[in-house]
């Protein structure tokens, strides 16, 4: 029944001219600010999927690392009962150490990772190669995968270099004072190719044979940094990490994907919801336009509010029809933008509509992935602020002397 009165004071012819205009204007805002809502969260979106899916190349679903310092002990038996865990797919032993790596007067300081044969199984990294094979080469002649950035510095293609190049490896000491003979391994070793996924692995890491890295820098053989574990069922990694941690102890550190990048994760989070904030100042504005546009109202149509109370209708009655006309006004609006920010989505998907600038992208146009809970989201923030918009016109028309006037 409100509804109806509220969408009779909508459609009817108004006095003043001014009451449609506001009215419209408070519902172009709301239209523009819900499709700049959904559109900038789903382009959010699109880029988390993105840059989860470029670091799912590199991380696995879970890792093993010490809890305090660089290298932990993995025993025998305790590679049995990981691979007596069922949700378990497969999973690889390593070592990381950062080296120096020389090629002529070019070098680069890398995050060499030594890794097992089954490495190439549980990441993307091998699937990522941009030239040259996946070769990790063996102890006595080691081979070198390079990311891109890393390849860049040192000035050379790893497809098409076959001079040696010579790598510094700091050696495990007990003494603090480093002797430069015995603390410094200085070797040579191959580039078999390289790889690109993401800037943060590319300018960083190179990898090579586990037992070449231990050897090089004296670890014991059961020493490693880490245990990484491709899991079966992905929805499944909290509670094989649970699983894992009870097995383990509180001697080592059980992460999933989400806890190895927890402060990339809180950036992206942040800045969604800074952006959040910073369009809903749309809807503020459309918020001031509805209380002038209902506070018009009111004053127009004083005269039928005093009918409705000659007919019975009490304060509370007449409260929620303009409250209902404030919420009419936002439905008009969010449905509108809602349709206008799928139609301009699908368009994006479809034909790249939007170009991504520089060119230095994986991608050249703004990636879009639609999710419900936006649109919920967005939805419920609208008639909040409508709701909010529309108290106190709705107030003021319930509040007032009831008395018929005559015209």
């Amino acid at each position: 029944m409100y509804f109806l009165f509220a969408w009779r004071y909508f459609k009817a012819k108004k006095s003043t001219n001014a009451i449609n205009i506001i009215a419209w204007v408070s519902i172009s805002a709301i239209i523009i600010g819900t499709t700049a809502l959904i559109l900038v969260l789903s382009v959010f979106n699109g880029f988390e999927g993105l840059v989860k899916s470029l670091y799912s190349s590199f991380y696995t679903d879970i890792r093993i690392s010490p809890a305090s310092g660089k290298v932990m002990t993995i025993t025998s038996e305790q590679i049995q009962q990981l691979k007596g865990l069922t949700g378990i797919k497969n999973f690889s032993l390593s070592v990381e150490e950062k080296a120096l790596v020389q090629n002529g007067e070019s070098q680069s300081v890398v995050y060499l990772k030594g890794v097992d044969e089954n490495y190439r199984y549980i990441t993307g990294v091998a699937d990522n190669l941009i030239s040259g094979d996946y070769d990790i080469g063996t102890a006595d002649a080691p081979k070198l995968v390079l990311g891109a950035g890393v390849e860049g510095a040192l000035q050379m293609y790893s497809d098409q270099f076959s001079t040696p190049l010579k790598i510094y490896l700091p050696r495990k000491s007990n003494t603090e004072q480093i002797n430069m003979l015995e603390d410094i391994s200085n070797d040579t070793i191959s580039s078999s190719g390289s790889f690109r996924i993401q800037q943060d692995f590319d300018n960083k890491y190179g990898i090579t044979n586990i037992d070449f890295v231990k050897r090089s820098v004296k670890l014991g053989a059961d020493d490693y940094s880490f245990v990484e574990i491709l899991v079966k069922d992905p929805s499944e990694a909290d509670n094989i990490k649970k699983q894992i941690k009870k097995l383990f102890g509180d001697q080592y550190l059980v992460q999933n994907k989400y806890e190895q990048n927890r402060s990339l994760y809180s950036i992206m989070n942040a800045e969604r919801w800074v952006i959040y904030g910073v369009l809903c100042l749309i809807l503020v504005v459309a918020a001031f336009n509805m209380i002038g546009a209902l506070t018009m109202l009111v004053l127009e149509k004083q005269k039928d509010i005093s009918v409705l109370h000659a007919l019975g209708g009490n304060r509370r009655f007449i409260q929620r029809i303009f409250l209902s006309e404030g919420m009419l006004l936002a439905l008009i609006g969010c449905g509108v933008g809602m349709l206008l920010a799928l139609l301009i989505a699908f368009l994006q998907v479809k034909y790249h509509l939007i170009p991504l600038a520089g060119g230095s992208f994986l991608i050249d146009y703004f990636p879009v992935k639609l999710r419900l809970m936006d649109f919920l989201l967005v939805g419920g923030t609208v008639f909040v602020i409508a709701f909010i918009a529309s108290w106190l016109p709705s107030r003021k028309a319930a509040a007032q002397n009831f008395s018929l006037r005559s015209e």
